[in-house]
Order: structure tokens, then C-alpha cells, then sequence
């Protein structure tokens, strides 16, 4: 089973939307492995997008992440990356398919409301990051996972 890292950003927190994306995933039948609210920090922040470090936009992106709480949570599934990304659509809200998180809800590439962790490595290093193994309920089966994989 994959993992994968999702955030629900500041702006869908705010906005009241983070039980619906949660819905959403678990509807897609993706598994929640760990989840918390919580404050990031600069050192995480940056950490965090440090695959955009030399970008111009990297100070917004940290600035942005750090600026009110996020809901991270780790979910597990069969192709977890590929299913959570199709989930939440496309970068562009406005390029993003309708049935989508950002396809729904979205309008701007900066405020997009939801990461997912784009490849099953930065998967790892994401949930890594963000949880320790300790904070992890994987393992465990839902009755409805028979339902769901083959």
C-alpha cells in the first residue's frame, strides 16, 4: 500500500472546507493513517519546499503555509498518490477537472487548497516529515476494505 502527505492549507481551513476534503478522500476510499491540526513552522515550512528554494515564489509559498493552522494527515491506499492527486485536480484551480477539490473550490494557483505528495519517494520524505512512525495507525483494516481492493 502507498502513502501519501496531504494538506489541507490555511485557506481551506479557513474557509471552512477541511471536513469535505477529508470526505472526499474517504470516499475515494483512501485510508487515514494519521491525522492532526496543527501550526507549521518556518524550519518545517521550508523544509517542506525545498524543492522550490531558488524559485521567486518560495517566500510566498512558506510565508503562506505558515500563516494560519493546516489539517496534514497521511493516507494509504492502492495507488494512493495517483488516486489522492486525481482527487484534488490539477495545480491552476482553473485548469483543474470539475469534481475535484480545486476544480469545486479553487479559483488561484495561491490558494489552492490542498498538497498531495506528487511521487511515492516524496510521499516517504512528506509523511516522514510531518509524522513520526509512532503517530502512524497503519495496519489496521476497515470492514470495508473488501469493498474497495480486490
Amino acid at each position: 500500500m502507498e502513502r501519501t502527505l496531504i494538506i489541507v492549507k490555511p485557506d481551506a481551513v479557513q474557509r471552512g472546507l477541511t471536513g469535505e476534503i477529508i470526505k472526499r478522500f474517504e470516499g475515494r476510499g483512501l485510508k487515514i493513517i494519521g491525522m492532526k491540526l496543527m501550526q507549521v513552522d518556518r524550519e518545517l515550512a521550508e523544509k517542506h519546499y525545498d524543492v522550490h528554494r531558488e524559485r521567486p515564489f518560495f517566500a510566498g509559498l512558506v510565508e503562506y503555509i505558515i500563516s494560519a493552522p493546516v489539517v496534514v494527515m497521511t493516507l494509504e491506499g492502492s495507488d494512493a498518490i495517483v488516486a489522492a492527486r486525481a482527487t484534488i485536480g490539477a495545480t491552476t484551480p482553473s485548469e483543474a477537472a470539475p469534481g475535484s477539490i480545486r476544480g469545486d473550490f479553487g479559483l488561484e494557483i495561491g490558494r489552492n487548497l490542498v498538497h498531495g505528495s506528487d511521487s511515492v519517494e516524496n510521499g516517504e520524505i512528506e509523511v516522514a516529515n510531518f509524522f513520526s512512525e509512532a503517530e502512524l495507525c497503519g495496519g489496521w483494516a476497515r470492514d470495508v476494505d473488501r469493498w474497495v481492493f480486490e
